[in-house]
């Protein structure tokens, strides 16, 4: 039986699946959504807990205080992401996923020596927006709606199209006169963006939040959704975020074995389903 916080924990796997197929969709492989996801959740941290003003007078922390968390999250992310993508993404394959593993033990470091974001202990009493999980049920899946159907509707535009074309052959692309580069740009900021808002909603669920957020292990957990799942079609990196996320805690009852069985799942999935188990053919079949 699936309780109200696991299901919000793998509506939270599923957003972060879909922020790592974003930059894959273009053919870039980036490891940097647990940083940006990070730098979102301090957002939201630092303004709850620091700034007064926008906890109100309410049990709860007001919505629309919540809302500016998200915009500035946004905001701080895309300014970040190109900042970086700038220089990094003239990078490709695995030095790209170098650089952006990088970037985020940069940001780790940089906010576990800080004092203002709480050190190697973070920030406690992040301020509860919503009284029950099911409020951040909500959200969530308002969110991955809006995330899948951008996707969608991406896939149907001459952007997707020129996204798939970069994908499958960067060169043959550019002498078409598609401008690879700042395709991959904007792949890399969507990417960005939605990590950190995902960030927002995250740290005032779990009510605390530190830069161990961002590590190395959280790099790997990301990409395997997007393995398991598939990265030719958004809704591949969803159901792996799903399953791979409530996984661990359905096979709890096994004990110690469940960490085997996982494991299995993550090295026999790709061996299995080389292409993910959301296939285009899958879908053809499933969505004539």
């Amino acid at each position: 039986m699936l309780d109200g916080s696991l299901l919000v924990q793998m509506l939270i796997g599923a957003l972060l699946g879909l922020s790592v197929y974003l930059p894959l969709a273009a053919g870039q492989l980036s490891l940097a959504t647990p940083g940006f996801m990070t730098v979102g959740g301090y957002v939201a941290a630092l303004l709850s807990t620091r700034v007064a003003a926008l906890g109100g007078a309410e049990p709860l922390y007001p919505l629309p205080s919540l809302l500016l968390e998200l915009l500035l999250a946004a905001v701080v992310a895309l300014a970040l992401a190109l900042l970086v993508g700038l220089p990094v993404l003239r990078l490709r394959g695995i030095y790209l996923a170098i650089a952006t593993i990088a970037l985020n033990e940069i940001l780790r470091v940089v906010l576990l020596n800080n004092s203002w974001t709480g050190g190697a202990v973070g920030i406690f009493a992040i301020p509860q927006p919503f009284g029950d999980p099911l409020g951040y049920l909500a959200a969530l899946a308002v969110l991955l709606l809006l995330a899948g159907a951008t996707c969608q509707a991406i896939a149907r535009h001459p952007l997707g199209r020129a996204m798939a074309a970069v994908r499958d052959d960067e060169l043959a692309a550019s002498c078409t006169g598609i401008d690879s580069f700042r395709i991959k740009l904007l792949a890399f900021a969507a990417s960005a963006v939605l990590a950190a808002l995902t960030g927002v909603l995250a740290a005032h669920f779990f009510n605390t939040w530190n830069a161990r957020q961002g590590s190395f292990d959280a790099s790997i957990t990301t990409l395997a959704f997007v393995v398991f799942g598939g990265s030719r079609h958004w809704l591949g990196p969803v159901l792996g975020g799903l399953v791979l996320t409530a996984l661990p805690e359905l096979l709890r009852p096994v004990g110690d074995l469940r960490l085997v069985v996982f494991g299995a799942v993550i090295l026999l999935g790709p061996l299995l389903f080389p292409q993910g188990v959301v296939t285009p053919a899958l879908l053809q079949r499933l969505l004539p």
